[in-house]
């Protein structure tokens, strides 16, 4: 095939993924007056290019398996190393768009796949080292004191070592065998189930019956997830993580969250000394009240930001590792291990590698960009 027929090709295969786009637009344009936030974020040329690239890659995800052309794993010996466009041998119709790898895999299926290995770990512990950040970060800069002091010596300690290493260390098979993944994860886990018991009973305090209701639903919910997500332990299999993806989350979270709490810490201090704020404790509201519904939303402009570039920084670790041969499993189609496998042969057969580090480099860069736009939206409220 020609470079022409392979882009033509290509563009055709991502069909869905272009039918989504247009929809999400569509409805986000005509809606963006009821969208809040969002909604502005429309009238924002950078943050639309990022939104647009954000959207790409997760569509992309969610119809990988309408958008490959083959399997990420099948190897097919006479695909080894095959440059673009090779028409696949008794298989009519076939191609391997982006050319094979040094395993006679398909190119173009595996960094598809590839980025719904990313966009399954990035945003959920990135979400689950908010959580964390949230329930230790409010208490911490509203009230100060000894508290504030020791949990800021623990993050600034996680924080003083090279992330990278520390990643290496947290998911090699030494660690694994100790059982201290599945021992962090049984305590990183519980700071969603915290916070949700928080949210709810600082928000329903005098409705007891509901407060009640809520409590029970948020804690057979948030028991039953922990059990399966934490120590494989679900005895209906809703809920269930291997320990290759348990060791990378736990990780991610780990390293993620002292950073985020020290901006929702910093955050709490400069918010805490608003009038609305002496308004609420003069009314009589209790702190966590006040921590979770006078000032949290009011810091959504900057964590809702950081929040986007975090999930960037953590695509790259997740990369970083995969390219060390440290991801989810040896046979994986993550980019980081995609690029690894191509860069064996990158002087020869460029493409193996440039496919998945382009994919890597556009989904970081468009979540730079996204938060680019919502910073610039959140400085209007």
């Amino acid at each position: 095939m020609s470079a022409l027929e392979i882009t033509g090709r290509i563009l055709l295969q991502l069909t869905p993924v272009w039918i989504g786009l247009a929809a999400i637009f569509a409805l986000s344009f005509a809606l963006r007056r009821r969208l809040g936030l969002y909604g502005r974020l429309m009238g924002s040329t950078i943050g639309k290019i990022g939104l647009g690239v954000v959207l790409f890659w997760l569509l992309t995800a969610i119809c990988a398996d309408l958008i490959v052309t083959m399997s990420p794993l099948d190897q097919i010996s006479s695909m080894k190393n095959k440059p673009p466009g090779t028409p696949v041998p008794n298989v009519e119709g076939a191609y391997y768009l982006l050319g094979g790898d040094n395993l006679a895999r398909d190119v173009f299926s595996r960094m598809v796949m590839g980025s719904r290995s990313v966009l399954a770990i990035a945003p959920a512990a990135t979400l689950f080292a908010f959580m964390v950040a949230f329930t230790l970060g409010l208490p911490a800069g509203y009230f100060g004191g000894r508290f504030d002091a020791a949990l800021s010596f623990i993050a600034n300690l996680i924080l003083a070592f090279p992330v990278i290493l520390l990643f290496y260390l947290l998911v090699t098979p030494e660690i694994r065998a100790s059982g201290i993944p599945m021992f962090a994860a049984g305590l990183l886990f519980l700071f969603p189930i915290i916070f949700a018991v928080l949210l709810l009973w600082s928000r329903f305090d005098t409705q007891r019956a509901k407060l009640a209701a809520y409590l029970a639903i948020a804690l057979l919910l948030g028991l039953w997830a922990y059990s399966g997500l934490a120590f494989n332990a679900d005895p209906l299999g809703v809920f269930a993580m291997d320990a290759n993806l348990l060791n990378i989350f736990v990780s991610v979270v780990f390293v993620n969250a002292p950073a985020v709490f020290r901006i929702v810490r910093g955050l709490t201090i400069d918010i805490r000394t608003r009038d609305y704020v002496a308004a609420a404790q003069t009314r009589g509201e209790n702190p966590w009240y006040i921590m979770l519904w006078e000032i949290l939303p009011n810091a959504r402009g900057p964590l809702i930001v950081d929040f986007c570039l975090r999930i960037g920084y953590t695509t790259i670790l997740l990369g970083t590792l995969g390219f060390f041969g440290l991801g989810v499993s040896p046979e994986s189609p993550d980019w980081g291990m995609t690029i690894n496998e191509g860069r064996k042969l990158l002087a020869i057969y460029p493409h193996s590698a440039l496919a998945p580090a382009l994919a890597l480099m556009s989904l970081v860069l468009g979540l730079n960009m996204l938060a680019d736009g919502l910073r610039e939206q959140s400085l209007k409220d």
